[in-house]
């Protein structure tokens, strides 16, 4: 019975994509003289939910110019966009903020795809110690948490301070690659504060069970808090999922005006840190064994809120004054 029904359900979506649908698209044009992409221009302010609803027609169209929109190189974007009001017999001098309003609009979609690549090829890039500014790199994530305290060597337990799992950071970076170190680097340097507080804070015991010369000792295995880098590299991953599966487009389309850029998706990334940190005291994990089940949780509330087209994880920087607004 259950399969019978998904059959029928198939059935009449199959139903309404190809024939009413179209049949409704058609009855609005004749009836106000203006195409769909232009409606979608006209009725939506500029962000998430004029550029979705723009994307979702140039996919499901059956012109291949219009389809093909999707994918054309940045700079051809103005020529498209001509193309496409030529197609749809629409005059620019009587419609001049139409043109303007969709070449915003599929910069935004190029440059979300363009974005896709730039870091799926950071992740990709493994860190390699042979290489001087990958060195550099990590020796200056080293400096901008633990700017007192010099290193001892290259290869040491010191890392464990700023929460790296052995005596050299490199085995960590191997899921996320250089995107990992890229993210964590940031936040150390551009939101310097609010790196140093989480990292303390992450050290710190749940409760007050270790007395205070003991701690003084800094004897990080009895701390009851997270790992810093681990966790940085952990909710990079998670970072990189919501853009790859195009959550992340509510957030970038309403914060990029044109092409959304690495930039804002490392402020992304700073805001994640900030709002996991927030998140993981309110959750009170037992300890450290709960983190998966915590993440996994985290995760489901921002993609909830990435559901509202409306809303855009907080532009202003530094991420300390961070904060999800209602567009």
């Amino acid at each position: 019975m259950k399969h019978f029904l998904r059959v029928v359900t198939q059935f009449f979506v199959f139903l309404y994509c190809k024939c009413l649908w179209r049949g409704l698209k058609f009855v609005a044009r004749k009836f106000t003289g203006r195409c769909e992409l232009q409606r979608i221009c006209y009725n939506n302010k500029h962000g998430a939910r004029r550029t979705l609803k723009i994307e979702s027609s140039l996919r499901y169209s059956k012109n291949e110019l219009l389809q093909s929109a999707l994918s054309v190189h940045p700079d051809k974007v103005e020529k498209t966009i001509d193309d496409i009001m030529a197609l749809k017999k629409i005059n620019p001098d009587t419609n001049p903020q139409l043109g303007i309003s969709l070449q915003a609009s599929l910069l935004q979609i190029v440059g979300y795809r363009s974005l896709v690549a730039e870091v799926e090829k950071l992740r990709r890039e493994p860190y390699d110690c042979e290489n001087t500014e990958h060195e550099e790199m990590l020796m200056k994530l080293w400096k901008e948490l633990r700017p007192d305290t010099p290193l001892t060597g290259r290869i040491s337990k010191q890392w464990c301070e700023i929460g790296f799992q052995g005596s050299d950071p490199k085995t960590d970076f191997r899921g996320m690659g250089l995107l990992g170190l890229h993210n964590l680097l940031y936040f150390a340097e551009h939101d310097k504060a609010t790196a140093l507080q989480m990292l303390h804070d992450s050290l710190q015991p749940k409760h007050n069970e270790i007395n205070n010369p003991e701690w003084e000792q800094k004897n990080i295995d009895k701390a009851i808090g997270y790992s810093f880098a681990i966790v940085g590299i952990n909710i990079t991953d998670l970072a990189f999922s919501l853009l790859v599966s195009g959550a992340l487009k509510t957030h970038l389309y309403n914060v990029a005006p044109e092409m959304p850029s690495l930039l804002q998706f490392q402020q992304t990334f700073c805001y994640l840190m900030q709002e996991f940190h927030r998140f993981w005291i309110e959750e009170d994990p037992s300890d450290i064994m709960e983190f998966n089940r915590v993440r996994a949780k985290f995760h489901r509330r921002i993609l909830r809120q990435l559901k509202n087209p409306d809303m855009a994880l907080c532009p202003h920087f530094s991420a300390s004054d961070l904060h999800l607004v209602n567009l």
